[in-house]
């Protein structure tokens, strides 16, 4: 079974993101962010459930130096290409653009997607973004995480064996 899109064609611009959106003006856009540094299983069930969200799912990851600022400087654990490109791999996800600011703010304001997701440990008032999504009738949406998958619990099981 072969697809017609090979997935990096799914890795965009902030500029190209445009043209994109454009194109998929009639469809329900859906967007989630994150710095995905090692894939897991958490990762692959918040991707899935967001994308049965709308039509289409953007995913903004955060850029190294963004990654750095949040989770300090051991982190990342990938680069940015690998995170992009392996994120961009997933049937789930129909577009994926790197962000350089610590949140996604600007993104969700260029993109202004009909449905804003975050992982069900934020609070409505801390997802970036929110305000702006809903002051244009759009909705925000948290997914909870599936116990026991996160980065930093792999990261730590590498470490102590």
């Amino acid at each position: 079974m072969s697809s017609n899109k090979d997935f990096s064609q799914k890795v965009y611009t902030h500029q190209t993101i445009v043209g994109q959106l454009e194109e998929w003006a009639d469809n329900k856009i859906v967007f989630t962010n994150g710095c995905f540094d090692i894939l897991h299983l958490g990762h692959i069930d918040y991707l899935n459930k967001a994308s049965q969200l709308g039509d289409k799912l953007i995913v903004g990851v955060n850029s190294d130096r963004s990654v750095k600022q949040l989770k300090g400087n051991n982190r990342p654990i990938q680069d940015e290409i690998a995170r992009l490109q392996t994120i961009a791999a997933l049937q789930s996800v129909d577009a994926v653009i790197l962000f350089q600011e610590e949140t996604p703010l600007a993104l969700v304001e260029l993109i202004l997607p009909d449905v804003l997701v975050k992982g069900a440990d934020y609070a409505l008032e801390n997802i970036s973004g929110a305000k702006e999504v809903l002051g244009r009738g759009g909705q925000v949406k948290t997914i909870p995480f599936l116990d026991g998958y996160s980065t930093t619990s792999i990261i730590n099981k590498i470490k102590n064996g």
